[in-house]
């Protein structure tokens, strides 16, 4: 199996790591073989090239390599808000209200959802177990609805209870 993956030209470097070694590290780990041209291509079997893609999506989105490996535990899934249609303007506030001050509303939902969140571009990312990244997505999704942190936390503490 094929599949395209497109990443930003500023985060080719960042997927192929010193020396290539980020990218020959997610080859091994997912018995794929990746090229990196204008688009991002992986071969290999059907499971480990969707478990790669997820990967290379996850760098493409601004986490570190380390981070978006968390997604070959099968425990770990990756979802993508995107702002599209948004001013930069709104954006810039939104992407405000999600890190907090001094990244403190950011680290507050890791903490608690065991997540990572990566904010870039026009996108919020999370990387969380699955049986958390419901209430990571559900505060995030709060939040850039303008609702008040407080409120955001409270929805986030209620579906992490409910599980």
């Amino acid at each position: 199996m094929h599949e395209f993956v497109k990443i930003p030209q500023e985060r080719i470097p960042v997927l192929i790591g010193k020396d290539g070694l980020a990218k020959k590290e997610i080859e091994r780990k997912t018995s794929t073989k990746i090229t990196v041209g204008e688009d991002v291509e992986i071969e290999g079997e059907t499971f480990d090239v969707m478990i790669a893609a997820n990967v290379v999506k996850a760098i493409a989105r601004g986490f570190s390599p380390e981070s978006a490996l968390l997604l070959l535990d099968e425990e770990y899934d990756l979802n993508i808000i995107t702002l599209q249609g948004e001013s930069e303007k709104t954006v810039k506030r939104l992407m405000g209200r999600v890190i907090g001050r001094e990244g403190k509303t950011r680290k507050k939902i890791e903490e608690a959802c065991r997540a990572r969140i990566s904010v870039y571009g026009k996108t919020v990312a999370i990387i969380a177990p699955v049986s958390l990244l419901d209430a990571a997505t559900r505060c995030v999704e709060t939040l850039l609805k303008g609702k008040t942190h407080g409120y955001a936390y409270h929805v986030m503490d209620d579906v992490r209870k409910s599980r």
